[in-house]
């Protein structure tokens, strides 16, 4: 970190903390310092995690769609920890699957969660980053690069994401906040695991270039991201190559479309594929959420105007 930047006795906020990559984010900034607060959605394993950090924690159980839960959040963070010098927006989910037979709700939650999560936990945790110049950074992804094929809704989200991030780095950089992006690549989470369990997925990812299907592990894919916090990045790439790849974007949407007119329907063909749902732990957890919803809904069908 910058030498005038001592990070011991600072706060950090990392959503979607309870497992895989905000998990290995909290660890990583704990071992340098910073007190940290894990925002998510299950307390339990919020609070297994914060035992293992050896810092000051302070956990709440949180829906980062939630805006007025969000604000809470941060009051008690700030009450308990000081105002965040850290914000980590990692919270995300992902579902695959054609569009034309997605479901409208499940779609609509990635959007949320990925895209309005991310802006609602900025605006929530923005006050106390003027208050300590602080760094906010959003987890974005290289399908912010090129849009793949039965992702519609995470990579729509990704790269709302990103554009959010540039949008809000531009507004508050006159009061000292620096915001950063993210760019991850495939990381062994349980979210990617659960990609492989289906085969058109699967096979998509197979027709990628060696290095552009490698999975790389969490704990080296947060120790990455923790050098971008460090060093307040405005673009941080986990793994490090993928800034080379920046340059190739314009070209990276024809080399989508060539790859899946070639392969997608011979694909689709050989293989029965059906929705995913939400991918992960965390994605089971919003889908039992979304189940909760439409029970409650009245006559239990989708959502007016889905």
């Amino acid at each position: 970190m910058s030498r005038s930047w001592d990070p011991r006795g600072r706060t950090a906020v990392v959503t979607g903390a309870a497992r895989g990559l905000g998990a290995g984010l909290a660890r990583r900034l704990a071992g340098r310092g910073l007190d940290v607060a894990l925002l998510g959605r299950e307390a339990a394993t919020l609070e297994a995690v914060a035992t293992t950090l050896g810092t000051r924690t302070h956990v709440v159980e949180v829906d980062v769609t939630d805006d007025a839960a969000l604000r809470r959040a941060a009051d008690e963070v700030t009450r308990h920890l000081g105002p965040p010098s850290v914000v980590v927006a990692n919270a995300g989910v992902a579902e695959g699957g054609p569009f034309a037979t997605s479901d409208p709700d499940t779609w609509r939650r990635v959007v949320e969660v990925n895209l309005v999560g991310s802006a609602a936990t900025a605006r929530s945790f923005l006050p106390g980053l003027r208050a300590t110049r602080g760094y906010f950074l959003q987890i974005a992804s290289t399908a912010a690069f090129g849009a793949a094929p039965m992702m519609s809704a995470y990579c729509a989200s990704k790269a709302g994401a990103e554009a959010f991030a540039r949008s809000l780095r531009a507004e508050v950089a006159s009061v000292g906040v620096a915001v950063g992006v993210a760019y991850l690549h495939w990381t062994d989470t349980d979210m990617i695991r659960d990609v492989d369990r289906h085969t058109v997925l699967r096979e998509l990812r197979g027709h990628m270039p060696a290095p552009a299907r490698r999975v790389y592990p969490v704990d080296r894919v947060a120790d990455w991201i923790g050098r971008g916090i460090e060093r307040r990045s405005p673009s941080v790439y986990a793994p490090p190559w993928l800034r080379l790849a920046q340059a190739g974007r314009p070209f990276f949407p024809l080399a989508v479309d060539l790859l899946s007119r070639r392969e997608l329907p011979r694909l689709m063909e050989a293989y029965a594929f059906e929705q995913t749902g939400l991918l992960g732990h965390g994605g089971r957890i919003e889908e039992a959420s979304l189940d909760a919803v439409t029970r409650h809904r009245p006559g239990g069908g989708p959502a007016a105007g889905a």
